[in-house]
């Protein structure tokens, strides 16, 4: 076996470039089928982030559903999703340009929605085909000038420019989705401060009258979470509900409500986006995504509407999402520790696997890659948070024996969100240079139940910023990495949680934030509408419990700061603002604190563009290698770091 050179962490030459990352790099999401055909939204780095409807077609080829000139999202809550519908002879999509339908039959690419006033103020989410393909039911959202926006369920003909309004007067509408039997339409709302895992209303009503739906309630309440409705062929209303504690599957049939599944396990996961599916119903069994206890494997679950598993079927992804099905297919989308994000198909008789598409090819050696391990770790007020501890892998290095590796402790954005243990090529240029990661799920963060998710309600800022510390006392206390020489990263609210943690912590030895809050106060005036009462429920009423958010805001206390921060930010973000990063700069500029404040022009909340995922990841390794001392092996580009000299 050929021996390791020995070299201190850090500096270790690694075939994963930011190049390779973001060479492919596509993003899947969105499946649809037909009777014979594929379809998947693929976002594209290389193309300025633009997402591109793909088909598959029934013998293998691809080809992608219009031209350059379209781009298939939506920026309805800002997030989007739920971008397209596929029927029979025509597909339908929302073209992030403009924001408008447009109707796609072979190369005839045309507009179903009227032209509004002013630009993008009309914007569709959720697109759903009815039974007879003569309607679209979908989300629309309309922008003002002055005034919150309005959310409404609507009907847009696929025939005629016209739009019939079927419900409307609540803050929030998802899911419409009808009955393959009759007229029937299910459809989900909630209202201010709720988010949708907080607590929506499930209603049906019928169509046939073509106007304001007269709902009847079926499930939920502004204390429980209802998500993914869809029909079975035989008429029974399937669902996921988290009234238990846990999103379980849940079942509306002859006028009675009942669970099918109750589990210590979440079924679903937050609707940060319309669309997303973790189940599909086929023949009156539910196939639901699951993840084995036993071996660390994912699961396709059959069951009957009795809740009786049928069947589980073991395969190599274990994070698997917008599952759908085709013939005696299931297709969906799947990554695993050692794969990266794939389009895959299941033939359900044969318990064969195919991979139809994959976003990034790993072109560079398995021993190189660093597998996680899940750790549980104690926090603060006798509880306990999550993560996934990546150690240091390279197949050519090891470190000096004198050494342990420098940490990088990753806080997920949401905060009502959750990271897992699929291939992450960014966490893997990290350990492959000689870093140890630990890839935090503070208290907030979904799939450990609602108990466990609702624990950073009035403590948001608090909860996560701890649980990140402990992450790192824990992985220090046990030997694994070098307690001086720790960072904290994270982007929007995990970029909160980092600048809250390096202002009001003496923890850390640096930071960088993406797109992060420094000013809750502004943020409450400067946002959209979707999360503009998020703070309600993770701070506290606004302007009652406006100490909080004072106390809360690390822009107001810099003089605590001792801690140099890189700071990455979109000049078109319009979940986080720009002036959040200005005004943390400010902060450190004033402080004479090291720092760098890099915007990127044209970028939103997330960065799409290729060479600015490029930018962000070399300029984070050569900012961590002036504050913490180390020589990279790679030559990079120098940046702007200001109050250098106090480095």
């Amino acid at each position: 076996m050929k021996s390791k050179i020995k070299s201190n962490y850090g500096s270790w030459a690694s075939e994963i470039s930011p190049q390779k990352i973001v060479e492919g790099g596509l993003i899947f999401s969105e499946i649809r089928t037909n009777d014979s055909n594929i379809y998947f939204l693929e976002g594209r780095p290389s193309e300025s982030g633009r997402y591109v409807i793909v088909k598959q077609n029934s013998d293998g080829t691809t080809e992608d559903i219009f031209t350059q000139n379209y781009n298939s999202r939506n920026a309805v809550h800002e997030y989007g999703g739920g971008s397209y519908a596929v029927g029979k002879q025509n597909l339908y999509f929302s073209n992030w340009e403009d924001q408008k339908i447009y109707s796609v039959n072979g190369k005839n690419i045309s507009p179903i929605t009227e032209e509004p006033d002013n630009p993008r103020a009309l914007r569709y989410a959720d697109l759903t085909l009815s039974n007879d393909e003569k309607w679209l039911f979908c989300v629309r959202e309309t922008h003002f000038e002055n005034k919150e926006a309005k959310n409404e369920l609507v009907a847009v003909s696929t025939e005629k420019k016209s739009t019939i309004i079927l419900a409307s007067g609540r803050d929030f509408y998802s899911s419409p989705r009808q009955n393959p039997n009759n007229n029937e339409i299910c459809w989900l709302e909630w209202d201010h401060p709720n988010m949708p895992w907080d607590g929506t209303e499930l209603f049906i009503g019928n169509f046939e009258s073509k106007s304001n739906l007269e709902k009847k309630h079926i499930d939920g309440s502004k204390n429980i979470s209802i998500i993914q409705p869809e029909w079975s062929s035989s008429g029974e209303l399937i669902y996921i509900s988290d009234e238990s504690g846990w999103w379980n599957l849940s079942k509306y049939s002859k006028g009675k409500n009942s669970t099918i599944l109750s589990e210590e396990s979440d079924h679903g996961g937050p609707s940060w986006q319309f669309g997303f599916s973790t189940y599909f119903i086929k023949d009156d069994f539910i196939y639901l995504r699951g993840k084995s206890k036993k071996s660390n494997k994912g699961l396709i679950r059959k069951i009957n509407f009795s809740g009786e598993i049928i069947e589980e079927i073991k395969v190599k992804h274990t994070s698997i999402g917008y599952i759908s099905n085709i013939n005696n297919n299931v297709v969906y989308i799947g990554s695993s520790p050692n794969s990266n994000s794939e389009i895959a198909t299941l033939d359900l008789i044969e318990k064969d696997l195919n991979i139809l598409k994959e976003s990034n090819p790993v072109t560079f050696d398995l021993e190189d890659i660093s597998i996680a391990e899940e750790i549980s770790f104690p926090t603060t007020y006798n509880e306990k948070a999550y993560a996934y501890f990546y150690k240091p892998q390279n197949k050519n290095y090891e470190g000096l024996a004198e050494e342990k590796p420098p940490l990088i402790v990753i806080s997920h954005g949401g905060p009502t969100s959750a990271t897992n243990d699929a291939l992450s090529l960014s966490i893997q240029y990290w350990t492959s240079r000689g870093f140890a990661v630990v890839d935090v799920n503070y208290r907030g963060s979904t799939g450990y139940g609602r108990a466990f998710r609702d624990s950073l309600k009035g403590n948001w800022g608090i909860y996560d910023t701890d649980d990140c510390i402990a992450a790192a006392d824990f992985l220090s206390e046990n030997g694994l990495v070098d307690s001086s020489r720790v960072a904290i990263k994270g982007g929007s609210a995990g970029g909160y949680t980092t600048i809250n943690a390096l202002t009001f912590h003496d923890r850390f030895a640096v930071g960088a934030t993406y797109y992060g809050i420094a000013d809750l106060s502004v943020f409450i005036d400067d946002t959209h509408k979707f999360e503009s009462r998020y703070l309600d429920t993770l701070i506290g009423k606004y302007p009652e419990e406006k100490q909080k958010y004072y106390d809360r805001s690390a822009i107001n206390f810099t003089d605590q700061l001792s801690c140099p921060m890189i700071i990455f930010q979109g000049t078109e973000d319009k979940i986080v603002p720009p002036s959040q990063a200005e005004i943390m700069a400010k902060g450190l500029r004033d402080k004479k604190i090291p720092f760098s404040l890099i915007m990127y022009e044209g970028e939103q909340h997330g960065f799409r563009q290729s060479k600015n995922i490029i930018s962000s990841l070399e300029s984070e390794l050569y900012f961590y290698s002036k504050v913490l001392g180390f020589k990279t092996f790679e030559e990079l580009e120098s940046i702007n770091i200001e109050n250098s000299e106090n480095l």
